[in-house]
């Protein structure tokens, strides 16, 4: 079949950058369109991003002759991955959807809404559901479907196999990499030998998106998990990789063996084919000082969740420790992955 043609809106940030290696040869899609600012339309990606390059990889050949335009309607696609900011995406993501795009996005304009599939395939593929939902509503040709937030996609993924023991409350501790607050990001001297205990924004994410993630869908509409959550959000000096401490109440009280064999077997996307679907959406780690960014990131090409050190806790019950790639993972990656879920029921049309 012929690759579905795509675009990245915000081609030239961070999460942009990781759109452009992320789809560089992928099977499915073909980008064969790059928008960002006015400031860079016209200019060719590879001279746009001399010094602005980011990530440890060169960028791919293929992209490299691609013409910068505004993000703006007339791309030459059908569906486009949206990286903006906040700032910017909410009205330009609306503007694509009503004249037919699909839009993957990152942002968080719109995972809140009603209308709009908040999805983590492993997790809740029927909130998809929802796109006839939201185009009748809208009155659109296209649609919008979001990714979480980089701390809550880990997290819930881990949360995911152990709803069938009734979670009913959970207290989440982040400490969020570099990379999450985007280029320039946070200032040298701030974070050097520093922890910082407040990202905007980030723990009410945490707290909102959690409930609609785990909510169920019926009769055109989701109902949010019936879940007590709570987070403290910190900023560390690490590059890539969001490490989280959690500890949840479980009513039907398994064991821990019981805890661990759940998320070991959960791989709900097994046997779909999904390009970037991990072989392991869990990974659980035996060592008592693992996971760490460092060794555990890249485990499953950063589309993983890995987990450790699970054990009892005297105040909820169990905890354990949780590690993810924030912008593979928790961002572009995820993009990808819910479009490649989409084409699979049928939302995206491969010729």
């Amino acid at each position: 079949m012929d690759k579905v043609k795509v675009g990245i809106l915000g081609a030239t940030g961070m999460v942009g950058q990781r759109f452009i290696q992320l789809l560089a040869a992928h099977p499915w899609f073909e980008v064969a369109e790059v928008a960002a600012s006015e400031r860079s339309a016209g200019k060719k990606y590879g001279v746009a991003m001399e010094g602005r390059w980011k990530l440890s990889t060169a960028i791919p050949e293929s992209m490299r002759d691609l013409e910068l335009k505004e993000c703006k309607l007339g791309l030459g696609c059908s569906l486009v991955f949206s990286a903006l900011d906040a700032d910017i995406a909410g009205p330009i993501e609306q503007d694509f959807a009503r004249a037919g795009y699909i839009v993957s996005s990152n942002s968080r304009n719109h995972r809140m809404e009603p209308d709009v599939p908040l999805l983590i395939p492993e997790v809740n593929p029927e909130h998809l559901e929802l796109i006839p939902v939201q185009k009748n509503r809208r009155g659109w040709k296209g649609m919008i479907v979001t990714n979480p937030n980089c701390s809550t996609i880990h997290m819930v993924m881990v949360l995911k196999p152990l709803m069938r023991f009734g979670l009913s409350q959970l207290l989440v501790t982040t400490m969020q990499a570099l990379s999450g607050a985007g280029y320039p990001g946070v200032a040298s001297l701030d974070i050097l030998d520093n922890v910082i205990p407040f990202i905007g924004g980030e723990e009410e994410k945490i707290q909102t998106e959690t409930l609609k993630l785990l909510g169920s869908f019926g009769d055109g509409r989701i109902t949010l998990a019936p879940i007590v959550v709570s987070a403290h959000c910190n900023r560390v000096h690490v590059g890539d990789g969001h490490t989280e401490c959690v500890s949840v109440r479980l009513d039907s009280k398994p064991s821990l063996a019981d805890v661990e064999e759940a998320m070991r077997q959960f791989n709900p996307l097994k046997g779909m084919g999904l390009p970037s679907s991990p072989g392991r959406p869990i990974v659980l780690r035996s060592e008592p000082n693992r996971p760490q960014p460092r060794m555990d990131r890249e485990l499953e090409k950063g589309m993983a969740s890995i987990v450790g050190r699970i054990r009892e806790c005297p105040l909820l019950g169990y905890k354990f420790v949780v590690l993810g790639h924030n912008t593979i993972r928790g961002a572009a990656g995820a993009a990808i992955l819910n479009a490649e879920l989409m084409v699979k029921k049928g939302y995206v049309q491969r010729h």
